[in-house]
Parts: structure tokens; sequence; C-alpha cells
């Protein structure tokens, strides 16, 4: 099957799960069994995987793929990233919500409107999404996606941008409301953290 022309990424697969083919998988939906409503999902190479059953477990959830009937078999899918199209999801989203792939890419600019970086991951450790922002000086900077942090969302515009002090990336110790530079995130140092994963603030 061909690739994807506007792929996002939905899902990725961890490890077997007992004997009979079934995987532990990491979603990116909202609700995490939601995963099964989006029709096939997709490989890299376009291979389609059918969901033929799911239930939550922990953080992750318990999937049984078409024709994945051994723990071989299941093994062998460690680590596949799960994508649909563009197209099979939603245009519409609610206020303050983002797709992880509208994300990615963004440039990131300062209070000043000076351009820093741009978005290159969204990642979610399980406290809520945090952006990756790669850019002169800044090498995989983490960035917590939340409303303190990341003031503004331009879609349109395909611009972030970031308050440095909230973010964690400038620290104003004197007190004179300017940011001085820090050698990075300090995860100590964040507002508060997301509310969910998803691409929610």
């Amino acid at each position: 099957m061909a690739k994807l022309k506007n792929p996002v990424l939905m899902a990725v697969v961890g490890a077997a799960h007992g004997i009979k083919g079934e995987v532990r998988v990491k979603t990116f939906t909202g609700d995490p069994v939601a995963l099964c409503d989006y029709g096939p999902l997709f490989d890299r190479n376009g291979r389609a995987l059918e969901i033929l059953d799911i239930r939550p477990q922990g953080n992750v959830v318990v999937v049984r793929l078409k024709g994945v009937g051994d723990r071989n078999a299941a093994e062998a899918l460690n680590g596949t990233e799960l994508f649909v199209d563009r197209a099979a999801l939603s245009g519409e989203l609610e206020e303050e919500e983002f797709y992880h792939a509208d994300l990615v890419g963004m440039n990131v600019v300062d209070e000043r409107g000076e351009t820093i970086g741009k978005v290159s991951a969204v990642q979610n450790y399980g406290a809520g999404d945090i952006l990756e922002v790669k850019g002169p000086g800044l090498n995989g900077v983490l960035v917590p996606f939340t409303k303190a942090a990341v003031p503004v969302v331009d879609v349109a515009l395909r611009t972030i941008r970031i308050d440095t002090v909230a973010a964690g990336l400038a620290e104003d110790e004197d007190g004179d409301g300017e940011p001085e530079a820090s050698t990075g995130f300090d995860p100590k140092r964040r507002p508060r953290r997301p509310r969910e994963a998803g691409g929610n603030r």
C-alpha cells in the first residue's frame, strides 16, 4: 500500500503481552481506547494494521491485531509507530487543543519575537505534553506545554511564543523583569504540569 500523504502519529507499539500475539501500545489519543475508532492504522511503510480487540491496562492499552497470532509476531512489532492520515481525523478541535503533528516544525519565538528554534518533537512521559525545541545553542531543550510556558500558539503563522522564565529557559533572579540566560530547562521550575496528553494545554 502507498504511504500516507499526511500521516499523524497515533500510537507506538511496545512489548508483547502474553503468548497469543497481543501487544502493549502507548497511545496519543485523549481516550486511549479510542485508538480503534480511526479504522486501520498504518506503519511508516504504509502497511495496514487492524485492531481486533483493545483494553486499557495502566498507562497503556493492550491490543490484538489482525494477523498477529503469537508472541514472536508480536515481538517483531515492538517500536512500530502507528499512523492515520490527517483526513481521518476530525477537523474540529476544541479551543487550546492541537494535534502533535501540527506543533512539530513550528517556529519558537521568545517574548521579544526573536526566533530561538523549532519544535522538533512532542514528548509525553506521563505528566503531560512537553515540547522538544532545537535551535542555535538549544539541543533538544524541553519546554512544558502549559499556558504559562507557552502562552501563544498561532497555527496559521506556524509560530509558538514562549515565556522563557516560565519555560525554564531564563531566570529573573534580580527581580528587574529582565530574564537572564540559563543553561537549559530545569523541571523543578515548572509553573505547573500540563493537564492532559494528546495536545491539550
